[in-house]
């Protein structure tokens, strides 16, 4: 943890029990006061032709499974007022990216709706651990919608809020000194997603996108085609329901991010331990064309999920900001998901050679395994095919090919 920094102010909201949110993992035992600890989605199970944003907050509920409102550490009903769970500092030493930088490259996070406190809880994040400022009047961030607008920005939802402060942190995470372009879709429809998508790697100077979203596995070529963009990294979230793959991961031309469980371990060179996340999403496509560089051992005709991977489970999770009250929490709160490697890894692309060699993004790091750590244990559920979720040496499904070890892969 860094130094404190002062209280968001909390609305009356914030004192109310929320029944919202499915429960997606254990947490600690219960207090003396009944309150323990549980992960849940914060954006809705998608329909037919939209996504669902793939972030899961670490919320504090009572002993009636009812979510309480700015429950603290110590269970307590206040707000959070300085950062718990891994921030920039841990997540660049954990993967080796202390001398990474990016030299002012850009990247793009595409979400849904419009994070209106955006600007403001990106840099009490970086302010908060001491990483430079990354303002809109400098030119290091900059909003805009899916038509390339600052003005008319899509109307405000708190859930994709939540999820655009975890990807805008987490970039800021992997890669201090890389820009910054926010493109809000108006709507979690794919078409309006894959508008955005086309809109940011219009941009200047974005080499890298990243998508924390998804839903079913889809084999529509048209929206695809969006996220099939030579000479950029996208990267995309598997998922945070266990085995099964969702698009737009599998899309032949995005980076599939999966999920790990990551600590610290002292009894390790590395310094810390990494397994498999138990939610992360894996699988083999029904659908979408299996990337030239995609090996055999993915033991799948099409598209396999994941590529790479880094730290997702919310129970190892990361320190987020955010202002923009939703369901009663507000300010610092703990995140993981998938949601947080794929915004993660698309910093790290930022910082490496993948794209200036003229390499795709996908076929340099699996032409580069060596660079990574290979994630061996772990597990994410049952499948027809022990490797799409069983983690084990070289290529499975949770974690693909493995977490960064410096940029050598990227």
């Amino acid at each position: 943890m860094r130094r404190p920094v002062l209280a968001a102010v909390v609305s009356a909201a914030a004192l109310v029990l929320s029944s919202f949110a499915l429960a997606t993992g254990a947490g600690a035992a219960p207090s003396p006061t009944g309150l323990h600890h549980r992960n849940d989605h914060v954006c809705s199970s998608p329909a037919r032709g939209y996504a669902a944003c793939d972030a899961l907050r670490q919320d504090t509920v009572d002993a009636a499974g009812h979510l309480v409102a700015m429950a603290s550490p110590d269970r307590t009903r206040k707000p959070r007022v300085t950062p718990a769970g891994l921030g920039p500092a841990q997540l660049r030493d954990a993967y080796k990216l202390t001398a990474a930088s990016s030299g002012g490259k850009t990247v793009a996070i595409v979400d849904a709706y419009d994070a209106p406190n955006a600007a403001a809880d990106l840099n009490t994040y970086r302010s908060t651990f001491g990483l430079p400022a990354c303002t809109a009047s400098s030119g290091c961030f900059t909003k805009i919608n899916q038509f390339g607008s600052k003005t008319g920005l899509p109307a405000a939802n708190g859930g994709w809020a939540q999820e655009i402060s975890l990807d805008l942190d987490l970039v800021s995470a992997a890669c201090p000194d890389c820009k910054i372009l926010l493109v809000e879709a108006r709507s979690a429809s794919f078409s309006d997603l894959a508008a955005a998508v086309k809109k940011a790697a219009s941009w200047p100077g974005v080499v890298a996108i990243s998508n924390s979203y998804g839903g079913s596995d889809s084999g529509n070529t048209t929206i695809a085609q969006a996220y099939n963009q030579p000479g950029k990294a996208v990267t995309a979230s598997t998922g945070d329901s266990g085995y099964g793959a969702q698009s737009p991961a599998t899309f032949p031309g995005v980076v599939a991010v999966g999920g790990t469980s990551l600590t610290r371990n002292a009894n390790v060179a590395r310094g810390w331990s990494e397994s498999a996340w138990s939610g992360a999403g894996s699988g083999c496509s029904l659908y979408n064309a299996k990337p030239a560089y995609q090996t055999t051992a993915t033991k799948c005709a099409k598209k396999a999920d994941a590529d790479v991977s880094a730290v997702a489970d919310p129970n190892t999770g990361v320190a987020v900001y955010d202002s923009y009250a939703y369901q009663g929490y507000v300010g610092w709160m703990v995140f993981g998901g998938t949601s947080a490697s794929s915004p993660f890894i698309a910093g790290v692309y930022a910082q490496g050679n993948a794209l200036t060699s003229g390499s795709t993004a996908g076929a340099y790091t699996w032409h580069h395994p060596g660079a990574l750590f290979d994630v061996t244990s772990g597990s994410n559920g049952s499948c027809p095919t022990a490797v799409w979720c069983h983690a084990g040496a070289g290529w499975d499904g949770p974690t693909g090919l493995g977490t960064p070890n410096g940029t050598g892969a990227f």
